[in-house]
């Protein structure tokens, strides 16, 4: 058996894979198999990968041959790899496009065209799939009604055969649109490289192999640019579906900062106003808004309000199950997907993957840190004991509140002062998920409180404040997890959040990532309370983030 001491991985059977920390090809070893690797745990020394479905399909669909998955392998593992893994990923790799949705001559049907007749057998015979197929128009071959378009990829995903969607896409209504070379406040303005590959790589040049997928970029990257380019490639009128009123007005500032479009060519459709334009901005909210369990969705008639080109879904990890049931009706419309991270708390990245499109781009955080397109973050952990009256009051309540108990720990909030102080020429945001505890820090640090009952003008009033500089510091509810453009903000304090979500941790430290004009170093704070679970969810949490290159210091208090 060869053995190389110097190499990072070892690779094992049961499909996971041991990343060395400490070996000096480390950092190369984490860039190569990221694309087909999904990270599970993240310890000091060991990293924990794991090979999945999934992770192998999106690889495939982003162009990552089976050959390039298993030379990254070979060329960084100690020990041989296993041959039972290189068969899986050759098989799971292989299977990508063993089905194939097409668009042939019946103007009225799609057709499912797949490998050979044994598969065909298997298809016809299997409960969630045959309902979709219709007529048998060859011993490999199926009509298929396109209304069942996307509950057919679904069904395919699930039972492990993912098609490769050729059928392509109904031409929406006609968009000219061009982005400036200058914006409209007089800055000079030029698409990165990173930001054009991805709308290339989304886009395709117009072909049916693109034009609905993924593009995965960090906060502060610039995703609504490339969402701007994909406008402009795809020429035709554009539904824009995003988190929040505030992240829909953003949208509408950057359209009219950065493209020629004239102010009545977007329009908003929210739960203040509801109107539509060849571009329409609207929330995940308001669509899936219904007057009770039993009612309809009324406001989905906004899919069909007009013939829209694309569809845009911002923060697309936290699509709503109601939006996915709404979105496999809608495979002939261009879909791009916007996000910093793919992962789902929910377990639905699959259905990402159908109904959505693949990941058509990523880009390891790191690099662009490193090319200056978004800011140095150094991560610390900073872990505080609880006072004895309180470590008691944890370990008698019941397990289910025990991290709430945790989380709220007090000397979390001297914790904060100190590092207030320690930041004083800083633009400070303090972040949690408990309102208690949130009311208490604006009281101490005299930071104003915006929580998801704040109105809409008094969020405006308070991020303008801060971005002008008149204000130090911002205490957030989980509101402040997304669309925040307050790009002087370069220390976050993150005093709590919902459990073990990476999702969470992802986006709270791509609040601090836009590139500092003096070039400073962000720096997000995690506070954890000691001895407790609040410690096992903090390890979970980090795991995207330790998947991205970066580490935690950890520091505990006395």
């Amino acid at each position: 058996m060869s053995y190389n001491p110097e190499n990072a991985l070892i690779v094992q059977s049961d499909r996971t894979i041991l990343l060395e920390v400490h070996s000096p090809k480390a950092d190369g070893a984490r860039v190569a198999i990221a694309p087909f690797a999904e990270l599970i745990k993240s310890p000091e020394h060991i990293h924990t990968y794991r090979l999945t479905p999934l992770s192998i399909w999106n690889a495939r669909a982003a162009g990552l041959a089976v050959e390039g998955m298993l030379t990254a392998l070979h060329h960084y593992a100690k020990y041989p790899v296993p041959e039972a893994v290189i068969q899986e990923i050759r098989t799971l790799g292989e299977r990508y496009g063993l089905t194939r949705l097409e668009r042939k001559d019946d103007p009225f049907f799609l057709e499912l065209n797949v490998a050979d007749p044994p598969l065909a057998e298997l298809l016809i015979r299997e409960k969630s799939v045959a309902p979709f197929l219709e007529k048998r128009l060859s011993p490999v071959s199926f009509h298929v009604n396109p209304s069942f378009r996307g509950l057919l990829k679904k069904a395919l995903v699930d039972l492990g055969y993912p098609a490769e969607d050729l059928a392509g896409y109904v031409t929406g209504d006609t968009l000219p649109l061009q982005l400036r070379s200058q914006t409209r406040s007089g800055q000079p303005f030029q698409i990165r490289p990173y930001q054009q590959q991805a709308t290339e790589a989304f886009y395709q040049s117009g072909y049916v192999q693109g034009g609905s997928g993924i593009i995965c970029l960090p906060c502060g990257a610039g995703k609504t640019i490339v969402g701007m380019a994909a406008m402009a490639a795809v020429g035709e009128h554009t539904l824009i579906l995003t988190t929040s009123l505030t992240s829909v007005r953003q949208w509408r500032r950057e359209l009219l900062d950065k493209t020629d479009l004239p102010p009545d060519a977007i329009a908003e459709y929210s739960g203040e106003v509801k109107s539509t334009a060849p571009v329409t901005l609207s929330t995940y909210q308001i669509l899936t808004y219904r007057p009770n369990q039993a009612a309809d969705f009324p406001h989905f008639s906004l899919f069909n309000a007009r013939s829209w080109g694309l569809i845009i879904y911002d923060e697309v990890h936290l699509l709503p199950a109601p939006v996915f049931r709404i979105t496999a009706e809608l495979q002939a419309r261009r879909r791009l997907g916007l996000t910093a991270t793919l992962i789902r708390e929910d377990g639905r990245e699959g259905d990402v993957f159908a109904l959505i499109g693949p990941k058509r781009y990523d880009v390891p955080w790191r690099e662009l840190e490193t090319q200056g397109f978004i800011a140095t973050a150094c991560c610390t952990e900073i872990r505080i004991p609880q006072d004895s009256e309180q470590q008691m009051h944890y370990a008698v309540t019941p397990r289910r509140q025990q991290f709430r108990v945790a989380a709220e720990n007090p000397r979390k909030v001297e914790v904060v002062q100190h590092l207030i102080q320690q930041a004083a020429d800083h633009k400070i945001l303090i972040i949690g998920e408990y309102l208690s505890q949130l009311k208490h820090l604006a009281k101490v640090t005299e930071f104003p409180l915006i929580v998801g009952s704040t109105s809409q003008r008094k969020r405006e009033k308070f991020y303008s404040l801060f971005r002008r500089g008149e204000l130090k510091g911002l205490v957030l509810s989980r509101v402040g997890n997304f669309a925040l453009d307050l790009p002087d903000a370069d220390v976050l304090i993150q005093v709590s959040g919902k459990y073990g979500s990476r999702q969470e941790e992802a986006q709270r430290l791509g609040r601090i990532l836009r590139p500092k004009n003096d070039g400073r170093v962000a720096r997000f704070y995690t506070l954890v309370s000691l001895r407790t679970c609040e410690e096992d969810f903090a390890r979970h949490r980090q795991l995207f983030l330790t998947e991205q290159g970066y580490g935690y210091e950890i520091e505990i208090l006395s």
